[in-house]
């Protein structure tokens, strides 16, 4: 285990970032009948506006409400944005019921429209596993055949075995899938590093993008990744850290308004996207 000593630069910017006001949303949903299956909507004027779910993050176990400046700053930027929630480890959820929902989310939500699924620390993490479904076995009960178009995944937690070693958020990993005894019989269905190992692809369109001074979540988290990832692009803004990433205005949330946008325009439909389209219309 490894103590964190964090900077005053990191402390600072952490502070700043999760202490701005929350951000009503003008259109709220549900997508089942917990009360954390709900989600927040900022629809777009344009309805051909480019669509992004956000996961957020807090280790699994926080809810998204730090998360809406930043949903709503990307509404601004001329995106439609779905913020869902789930249930969250250390309470109703962890394995498997974080991992259920967050699939529900991905399989029911963007309603056949192309879209970027982006997610922030841990939320990077789920959004990368979601990338990665297709690689479980088939009789797993994630296992799925339709993909998010595209994710991007912001300063994620990529590696649950040193997210454990390095104890980040006290034990955030070992919550998440259920404690010791437990944690390597289920790593393997939903951790993205121990997916990717051998197939080396989702086939999914993947960005990275991190602060190169990031003090959260290790940088040999990202750089492990990609080391697996064969055609992972990966994109390190200098000077920048974890939070700043999801600060409306600031430089690196512009960096990833800009990045929604270049993998938004690059949309093409998958076979897999247009045959469902055309059974959801027979």
């Amino acid at each position: 285990m490894t103590s964190r000593i964090v900077s005053a630069f990191a402390a600072e910017e952490e502070k700043r970032v999760l202490s701005l006001k929350p951000v009503l949303a003008p259109v709220h949903g549900r997508y089942g009948d917990h009360p954390h299956q709900s989600y927040d909507a900022w629809p777009a004027d344009d309805p051909d506006a480019p669509l992004v779910v956000l996961l957020h993050g807090g280790y699994w176990r926080y809810d998204r409400m730090h998360l809406t400046p930043f949903a709503a700053y990307l509404a601004g930027q001329g995106f439609h944005v779905l913020l869902p929630g789930f249930r969250r480890s250390g309470g109703a959820g962890g394995h498997p019921e974080t991992f259920d929902d967050v699939a529900r989310i991905v399989d029911t939500l963007p309603q056949g429209r192309p879209y970027v699924l982006a997610g922030h620390c841990s939320g990077g993490h789920l959004a990368l596993w979601c990338a990665a479904r297709g690689l479980l076995p088939t009789g797993s009960r994630w296992h799925t055949r339709t993909l998010p178009t595209s994710v991007l995944a912001l300063a994620p937690i990529t590696d649950l075995t040193a997210t454990r070693r390095d104890d980040l958020s006290n034990g955030a990993a070992l919550q998440l899938l259920g404690g010791e005894d437990v944690f390597d019989e289920r790593l393997p269905e939903v951790d993205p590093l121990t997916l990717l190992r051998d197939a080396g692809t989702t086939g999914v369109p993947t960005v990275l993008l991190h602060g190169a001074v990031d003090e959260e979540v290790p940088l040999t988290q990202f750089s492990d990744y990609a080391a697996v990832h064969h055609d992972l692009r990966t994109v390190v803004l200098p000077g920048t850290g974890h939070y700043t990433l999801i600060e409306p205005g600031a430089p690196g949330a512009r960096a990833v308004a800009q990045t929604l946008r270049e993998m938004s325009a690059a949309f093409t439909p998958r076979a897999s996207d247009r045959a469902g389209e055309e059974a959801a219309h027979r």
